[in-house]
């Protein structure tokens, strides 16, 4: 290491948001931020704050703090963040410049919520991931009734086919689900994935799911996984298999939605994408030689044939159940906050709707002034 590299400051980056219904877009842009810099320090807002400014909140904000903070990328979360970006909170946690996404953020006054740091030159922009966001899950949910809520027993093996890349972008579990038509790439992948390898003598740990509307559930899951060994690698099932499993709208999330969304996550090291429903010996030999298989104290449904997914690893005295806390939490009591206060957020989506076409028209406006200033 140079003099120079030694003396030199470390760059501390804010980014702040309201992280509602924390998706793989999110993650993008904090990774974006993080690679501007060495610290990353990301502000979330109040449930008060963004219900004043955006409407009310699908995620309490207890939810959302912890899913910022499980977040690999982020080195401190500051709770209960102001709306508005300022100078002064900047220089209260020592950050030398904003980031935020190449798209408007408005107060419910119509005021660009950056447009203080970015007059004090402390601003920076990361691009915006397309096609998702929270008024787009929020969306998808509203699309669903309690009647799609109905699970089976096991899994339907007639409707169980394999998913190749050309479908993974574009599935949708019925013609009346919203999914997004992201177009998975192996260099966004590889941007989420660490690469790292187990080392020789390190304890393998295996789970497996589906991790939709991936929340705080699935994070203190794979939080007390990872402690039962030293590298965890994660499966996760494709759509097909989730929707055999818990019926007509599910998953709300594609499969490379949700592969992004645990990937994100400082517990995990590997993922297994379009995983087995059933732990075979493929899975526990042939990525890795697995040391430990844990599951949830939830009951799981059988497979195909009848048969407990988890037979195998239990024959071989490796299976391993976890006590989650946060099971209260799960996919399906995120989608009932919806459905059971559907106008409410019906009204909040008619809201947002009006609100992002004056933020694209102030955008429009922003871009043509440059380019006017610029000729």
């Amino acid at each position: 290491m140079t003099t120079t590299e030694q003396k030199r400051k470390p760059i501390r980056i804010w980014v702040d948001g309201c992280f509602d219904v924390t998706h793989f877009g999110h993650f993008n842009a904090l990774r974006q931020a993080k690679a501007m810099g060495d610290y990353l320090v990301v502000g979330v807002h109040s449930d008060a704050e963004i219900e004043h400014h955006k409407g009310p909140t699908v995620m309490k904000e207890d939810e959302r703090y912890a899913a910022v903070a499980a977040c690999k990328w982020v080195d401190e979360v500051v709770p209960n963040a102001p709306y508005l970006t300022s100078i002064e909170w900047m220089d209260k946690y020592n950050c030398d410049f904003c980031v935020h996404g190449d798209d408007i953020t408005t107060l419910a006054d119509g005021t660009d919520c950056y447009q203080v740091v970015k007059d004090a030159g402390r601003y920076r922009e990361c691009k915006r991931t397309q096609d998702i966001s929270t008024t787009e899950l929020v969306g998808r949910m509203l699309l669903m009734t309690r009647d799609h809520h109905k699970r089976r027993g096991s899994i339907n093996s007639s409707s169980i086919t394999s998913v190749n890349s050309a479908e993974l972008g574009t599935f949708s579990a019925t013609p009346a689900t919203k999914v997004s038509h992201i177009l998975p790439t192996s260099r966004k992948i590889v941007q989420f994935s660490e690469g790292k390898e187990p080392e020789d003598g390190d304890k393998v740990v295996y789970v497996d799911g589906t991790f939709d509307l991936f929340h705080t559930g699935h994070i203190e899951f794979l939080k007390r996984a990872k402690q039962l060994g030293d590298y965890l690698l994660v499966g996760i099932h494709d759509d097909q298999t989730v929707n055999a499993i818990k019926g007509s709208n599910y998953p709300v999330m594609n499969l490379h939605e949700r592969v992004l969304s645990v990937l994100s996550c400082r517990y995990v090291d590997e993922v297994v994408i379009g995983a087995p429903y059933s732990v075979t010996e493929q899975v526990l030999e042939k990525v890795y030689k697995v040391n430990v298989v844990a599951h949830g104290n939830t009951p799981s449904f059988n497979d195909k044939d009848g048969q407990d997914p988890y037979q195998l690893a239990k024959d071989r005295g490796i299976y391993v159940e976890i006590d989650n806390p946060q099971n209260s939490v799960t996919t399906e009591t995120i989608i009932d906050r919806i459905i059971t206060h559907r106008k409410v957020y019906e009204d909040r989506q008619r809201r947002k709707e009006q609100k992002a076409a004056l933020e694209r028209e102030a955008e429009a406006a922003e871009k043509a002034a440059a380019a006017a200033a610029a000729q």
